[in-house]
């Protein structure tokens, strides 16, 4: 079953207004979540509705609250996110890092006290879209063990890098964790086995069975104790930059997934560096390099990141956006409630 981008945005919308938001805040995160399930991150585009609109209803997304400047210093902002709708307060920190990057070719925005962002690739297409290097992180609640530990300890804190490119930007939106729970979701409900084992099942083996993980949440981190460690030191750092809460202290919040989150973003004006012509001919020589290798497989292509999610773009904007019935029903609901 495959819907329209217009038509998921519109449902989506009806039923965050019927959750409480206004028609422009509405409006603006159902884009966002329907350009999610646009790109193929199915997991936090559609799939997060009826979640984002529960957790309106326990009271721990505020709808009217806007961020809130607590530290100007330069290059550098730190803002209060005040509990407000995730992907709003982090759209509007990108937006202001791409702002101060204007004047000072370096931007620095620092969110603390804000919630789920979605899909945090939303923020790196962002920047990339105004002609900016994006670079963001959030910290999250523990779900995956540090290398080491049988319980989770760490947050999966997705990291993102775009860099902007005529003919379609490099972005990598990565987890530390190397399949994310929304992957995991998402290859269950296809009734699929993972590319590789990417967690541990009850008997403490290591499974290719998403559900087996789900159900331990002992999910392996991305490189084993290299990204166990890279996902220790994004936390600190989100914590430390925003004044906000680490992965310790939102476990200690206990308001639900990714409630009380702490954020980075960055935004950097390459022309302030290099000329255009420099930055064109260092991503065309390396994206040729990539393509001249020889693949494993005879009909495997060599991808840069954000290459798939520009394919799935295009044929999910021409075909129209795969759904899971029971799911699309659940938010049509939503969206027709009296």
């Amino acid at each position: 079953m495959r819907i329209s981008f217009e038509e998921m945005v519109q449902t989506i919308q009806k039923a965050f207004e019927l959750a409480g938001l206004s028609p422009e805040k509405a409006r603006k995160c159902a884009t966002i979540h329907a350009e999610s399930s646009r790109d193929g991150v199915y997991s936090h585009g559609l799939n997060r509705v009826s979640r984002f609109i529960d957790y309106i209803q326990q009271g721990w997304i505020h709808l009217e609250a806007e961020p809130s400047l607590e530290i100007h210093l330069g290059a550098i902002e730190v803002y209060n996110g005040n509990l407000g709708p995730g992907v709003l307060n982090a759209s509007f920190s990108m937006h202001r890092a791409t702002e101060i990057a204007k004047q000072y070719g370096l931007g620095l925005v620092a969110l603390n006290n804000t919630n789920h962002w979605m899909r945090g690739g939303t923020y790196g297409w962002q920047a990339a879209e105004k002609g900016f290097i994006g670079i963001c992180w959030t910290n999250t609640e523990s779900c995956m063990p540090s290398w080491g530990a049988m319980n989770n300890n760490l947050g999966n804190n997705p990291f993102v890098i775009a860099i902007p490119r005529k003919e379609g930007h490099v972005v990598l939106d990565m987890a530390m964790s190397l399949y994310s729970y929304g992957k995991l979701e998402v290859t269950r409900q296809k009734g699929q086995k993972l590319p590789y084992a990417g967690g541990f099942d009850a008997h403490g083996n290591l499974t290719d069975d998403p559900a087996a993980i789900e159900l331990t949440r002992r999910i392996l981190p991305t490189g084993y104790w290299k990204g166990s460690s890279l996902a220790i030191v994004l936390d600190l750092l989100a914590g430390i930059l925003s004044k906000g809460k680490t992965t310790a202290e939102i476990d200690k919040f206990g308001k639900g997934n990714s409630v009380g989150l702490s954020q980075v973003f960055l935004a950097i004006d390459p022309l302030k560096i290099a000329d255009q012509n420099f930055i064109d001919q260092s991503l065309l020589k390396t994206i040729e390099h990539l393509r001249n290798s020889t693949s494993v497989n005879e009909t495997g292509e060599i991808l840069y990141p954000g290459e798939r999610s520009l394919r799935t773009r295009q044929e999910n904007l021409q075909m129209g956006i795969p759904v899971d019935e029971t799911i699309w029903e659940k938010v049509q609901k939503l969206a027709n409630k009296q």
